[in-house]
């Protein structure tokens, strides 16, 4: 009976000791982060994220609860431990050792473009015994940006033919040195410099390199993605900026300079998206990050109010792409003027479903309908 009561009072002593060394020191020396792997992909793609836990104390974690949320855009392929609402709520459990540093990496696909961010995560212990809660926040800042996916189909690629036709029928004054298009006779405005002397030998007469003109070099893509219906066309808006996102892809991959400027407002700015105009490597990495901080649940900026003094300024030596869902008088409106003065242009209208919408006849030959199914 004796030796009894004195194994009960060692594991009371036993007991409390551990109880009170843990709700003091469960904490100390532990770091716990959760950090997306990449930083960018693509709608459609497959990201991961690690959680790591590093224990660097003596005393070991029987059980260690890590709590997260992020935006449920975000798909993650394990969802067990987890619950999706408005957010996607993660909680997963570990056993981490004294000295140990445990890693688990999951897997998620991104199922809309956006930024998406997780800010902290929430820790839940307990003692030796399981009786104990012990919890604590940690902040973090971990973040990737879904890009919207650059849309193709047969019908774009068709309005991109077109495009490039247009490209190619409007040329800057100033010959290019480094293009040829054949050789002609020389008249008496030629430069000596451009008699091309083997053909003159053989054929007798002096005969010049005939130098093409400079392509127009310039693109520029207006998002108009106000949407005033009582039916959002939520879907019909995001391919618009998928739209975008591969038209900016084709040009830059051509060479040509191309910004990108919408109504949609930046989700870190609080202004309309803007990119200014350039090529080569990283623009299309710059647009569509724009592209994918656009906020949908901000009011979006008047499109003619914010536009129309750039867009009529710059319309000399580029050509210019609307794309746009939805058709309201105002923008129709600046649509018609701008025609009116003899600018070229070509508004992409993405059309959720095969019906036609009824366009504005003075408009019809400029629009390009792209049909899309959800």
């Amino acid at each position: 009976m004796i030796r009894l009561l004195g194994i009960g009072v060692v594991f009371s002593v036993f007991f409390l000791v551990q109880r009170i060394l843990y709700q003091r020191f469960w904490l100390q020396h532990l770091t716990a982060q959760v950090r997306f792997v990449q930083d960018h992909i693509i709608e459609g793609e497959q990201g991961e994220l690690n959680e790591i836990l590093v224990n660097k104390k003596i005393l070991p974690l029987p059980m260690l609860k890590v709590k997260f949320r992020t935006d449920r855009h975000l798909i993650f392929q394990d969802v067990r431990g987890s619950r999706t609402t408005d957010q996607f709520y993660r909680n997963d459990i570990f056993r981490v050792g004294g000295g140990e540093k445990v890693t688990r990496t999951l897997s998620f696909t991104g199922g809309r473009r956006g930024y998406y961010t997780i800010d902290g995560v929430s820790l839940v212990s307990s003692d030796l015994f399981l009786t104990a809660q012990l919890t604590a926040e940690q902040p973090l800042q971990t973040s990737i940006y879904v890009y919207p996916r650059p849309y193709d189909s047969s019908e774009l690629q068709k309005t991109f033919t077109w495009l490039n036709g247009e490209i190619l029928a409007r040329r800057h004054l100033l010959e290019d040195p480094f293009e040829y298009r054949g050789i002609r006779e020389y008249q008496p405005y030629d430069q000596m410099r451009s008699i091309n002397w083997k053909a003159s030998a053989k054929t007798g007469g002096l005969m010049v390199n005939q130098k093409n003109f400079t392509a127009l070099k310039s693109v520029r893509i207006f998002l108009n993605i106000q949407d005033d219906n009582v039916l959002k066309k939520e879907e019909s808006v995001e391919m618009s900026l998928r739209i975008a996102a591969g038209l900016c892809a084709a040009f830059l991959s051509q060479g040509i300079q191309v910004s990108c400027r919408g109504n949609g407002m930046d989700l870190f700015t609080n202004k309309p998206l803007s990119v200014a105009a350039r090529a080569g490597e990283g623009q299309l990495d710059a647009v569509c990050r724009a592209l994918a901080r656009i906020d949908l649940k901000k009011p979006v900026a008047d499109f003619v109010k914010t536009f129309e003094e750039d867009l009529f300024s710059g319309a000399q030596d580029t050509l210019t792409c609307f794309v746009s869902p939805n058709q309201y008088d105002d923008f129709t409106g600046l649509l018609e003027k701008y025609q009116e003065a003899g600018n070229t242009f070509v508004w992409i209208y993405p059309v959720q479903g095969s019906k036609d919408p009824v366009l504005p006849p003075s408009l019809a030959d400029r629009i390009r309908l792209i049909h899309f199914q959800v």
